[in-house]
């Protein structure tokens, strides 16, 4: 019988520094694919679609996307909402779920804190979703080894719980699930600031009111959370 294997990739927002009005949060967003399910067909579809907005061999960075920075400094809003949609529907068409641990920094009092609430966060999460995990034989944690507090608690957990675990280190470029890890992330932290009100202009220039960015995005994306 094949063996199989659960593919986690993840990606974080925010850090482990102390507590900042302008970032409040921190999060880890956890994609979970079952690797029997191909999704060669998919990616060959986002690929040429990429290349049609002039985007070949791109690797999409939601949060700098939105906020027009970095590489997307100069680009117009319409290109950026259409590389945005591009990863968007991409996602909604791929089969898979999806974790999201969120931190409040306010309530950590030091890094110690917030690495003690952290790991218990995620061994809750995937103890609660026991099932589903049990169901593979091998697990895959793709992590691009960005924060050394992250990987630290990364490999304790996954260690404790699983046997049989891989880690490997990512680039986004060679990863779309990667991509869509990092897509979650800003959605979910979009969704906090949603709840306060506090979108920027650059995202309210984006998605408009906080009801079409839940109804248009949020909801939909939500669906494949576990």
């Amino acid at each position: 019988m094949t063996n199989k294997i659960l593919s986690v990739f993840i990606d974080e927002s925010g850090d482990f520094g102390p507590y900042d009005s302008h970032a409040p949060y921190y999060l880890v967003s956890m994609v979970l694919h079952d690797q029997s399910i191909s999704l060669s067909e998919n990616i060959a579809n986002f690929d040429r679609h990429l290349t049609n907005l002039g985007y070949p061999d791109h690797a999409i960075h939601t949060g700098p996307l939105i906020r027009q920075e970095s590489i997307y400094s100069h680009d117009l809003t319409s290109e950026r909402k259409r590389l945005f949609l591009a990863l968007f529907h991409f996602a909604r068409n791929l089969n898979f779920h999806y974790i999201c641990i969120k931190i409040r920094k306010n309530e950590c009092r030091d890094a110690i804190t917030m690495t003690s609430k952290l790991t218990r966060k995620l061994s809750n999460v995937i103890q609660q979703n026991e099932k589903l995990w049990n169901q593979f034989h091998q697990v895959t944690i793709y992590y691009d080894n960005g924060q050394i507090e992250l990987t630290k608690i990364l490999t304790s957990v996954f260690h404790l719980l699983y046997t049989h675990v891989d880690f490997r280190k990512v680039k986004p470029i060679d990863y779309k699930l990667f991509q869509i890890a990092d897509l979650i992330c800003t959605l979910e932290l979009l969704a906090e600031k949603a709840e306060n009100h506090s979108f920027s202009n650059s995202e309210k220039n984006f998605f408009g009111n906080v009801r079409d960015f839940k109804k248009n995005y949020l909801k939909p994306i939500r669906q494949k959370r576990l």
